[in-house]
């Protein structure tokens, strides 16, 4: 069920502190933490506490949290110095490359990001 934490969640286990993680950036509706592989310089993930399994449904859901997931990661790209370009991503679905369907934006920045990826 969105909104509430689930058992078998890695994301969910990070909020509720019995998985550890680097976090960077705490608010009362979400948490950022460092990447355990980086894919940039500053990779740092923002998810909402609640649980949502990707964009669609939170966006969907919650329009507000939706919100405070981006102003996070606006608020993590200025924490981490990315003035010059950082790129937000959020993989919504396993063909897009989701692996854990908890919500989370990727905050990408230290280096030149071509378009389109690849």
């Amino acid at each position: 069920m969105s909104g509430e934490a689930q058992a078998d969640c890695l994301f969910c286990r990070i909020v509720e502190g019995s998985v550890p993680a680097t976090v960077v950036r705490e608010s009362e509706t979400t948490l950022a933490f460092r990447d355990i592989n980086p894919q940039a310089p500053t990779h740092v993930l923002v998810i909402p506490k609640a649980h949502h399994p990707d964009a669609a449904s939170l966006a969907a859901a919650d329009p507000a949290l939706t919100a405070d997931v981006l102003r996070t990661a606006g608020e993590v790209a200025a924490d981490e110095k990315l003035g010059d370009g950082y790129r937000i991503v959020l993989n919504t679905g396993k063909d897009a490359g989701q692996t854990v369907f908890h919500v989370h934006a990727h905050v990408l920045g230290g280096r030149g990001l071509q378009w389109p990826p690849g």
